[in-house]
């Protein structure tokens, strides 16, 4: 989440009134994240996310992401509803932007995990990869190894500019992981994006998964490399905690078993979770705004992963 877009109070207001919510009492900018611009807001009738969806994000996607959540809403998953307005409408236009008012959660997301907390995500997205196996809408993966490959080489030398050697030293990774990603895996709808900051808890339970705009259509179980890349090390990505990591398997596998060929894929995967991650902070660190109410997040950590990764191999699923 990120504030790009500015929305006057008046523009709120007048927004609003087209829904069932109440009035606005006040409305604040969330800077944390880097994909949409995002606000608080607080009614007479409750609480909600205002989402107003910026380039990275592709109008003519929203309606497979509504679908995937009332999917899962359906199925007991705790996701965030799309309001309708009185006419039924959850797609709306603001200040030039595609739009939309989000059903708000309760629950804190975590910087640091216990493994506790790991378990319980890890078990929450096995049902929810259970739940999503009768979802029939595919949407393609934009920053799948083709994608964030792309990604590294449009970066290019400008890569150097974060650090010396940087772009060849991606290129390399990029290129190994192409030529080694794994064929045959099961496929479906994935969350892509399961980052700590992307799970509401509620003490060592899950009160909620959010922000599903990288959902698409991929490997299972690179939902999953993608998760212990996020929640197994610190921030700066130089220490692997093996008890989270092996809580994260341990709980996914408790509502969703992985096969032998996912399990030994791991590894590879989640070296393509590092890249992708890399790929996508290092573009945003050459190329955001300067006067965007935005938190860049630091390339290097995720290159930093990649090496723990490279180094042990199939010991961090251990």
């Amino acid at each position: 989440m990120a504030v790009y877009t500015h929305v006057p109070a008046e523009a709120l207001v007048a927004f609003l009134a087209g829904f069932d919510v109440g009035t606005l009492i006040s409305a604040k900018g969330i800077a944390e994240g880097v994909e949409n611009s995002n606000y608080l807001l607080d009614t007479t009738g409750g609480r909600f996310i205002l989402t107003l969806y910026e380039k990275r994000v592709a109008e003519d996607d929203l309606p497979f992401f509504q679908r995937l959540l009332a999917h899962l809403a359906a199925r007991g998953v705790p996701v965030p509803r799309f309001i309708p307005d009185r006419g039924g409408r959850t797609l709306h236009r603001l200040q030039g932007r595609a739009a939309a008012l989000i059903e708000f959660l309760p629950g804190i997301s975590v910087d640091r995990p216990t493994a506790g907390q790991a378990r319980a995500a890890g078990a929450a997205m096995g049902r929810m990869h259970a739940a999503l196996a009768g979802f029939a809408d595919v949407r393609a993966n934009a920053l799948d190894v083709t994608g964030w490959h792309a990604l590294i080489v449009r970066c290019g030398e400008a890569l150097d500019s974060i650090a010396p050697g940087l772009e060849a030293r991606a290129t390399a990774a990029a290129d190994a992981v192409r030529d080694q990603w794994p064929a045959g895996l099961p496929t479906g709808a994935i969350h892509a994006d399961l980052f700590p900051d992307n799970v509401l808890m509620r003490g060592d339970e899950v009160g909620g998964l959010i922000d599903f705009y990288f959902a698409c259509t991929d490997v299972r179980a690179y939902d999953l490399a993608v998760m212990h890349t996020a929640w197994s090390f610190d921030p700066a990505g130089a220490a692997l905690d093996p008890v989270v990591g092996r809580a994260i398997v341990a709980g996914y596998e408790s509502t969703h078993p992985l096969n032998e060929a996912e399990r030994a894929a791991l590894p590879v995967l989640a070296r393509a979770s590092c890249l992708r991650f890399f790929a996508t902070r290092a573009w945003d660190w050459l190329n955001t705004p300067a006067d965007a109410l935005v938190t860049r997040k630091d390339p290097l950590a995720y290159l930093r992963r990649l090496d723990w990764y490279e180094a042990h191999g199939a010991e961090a699923f251990a």
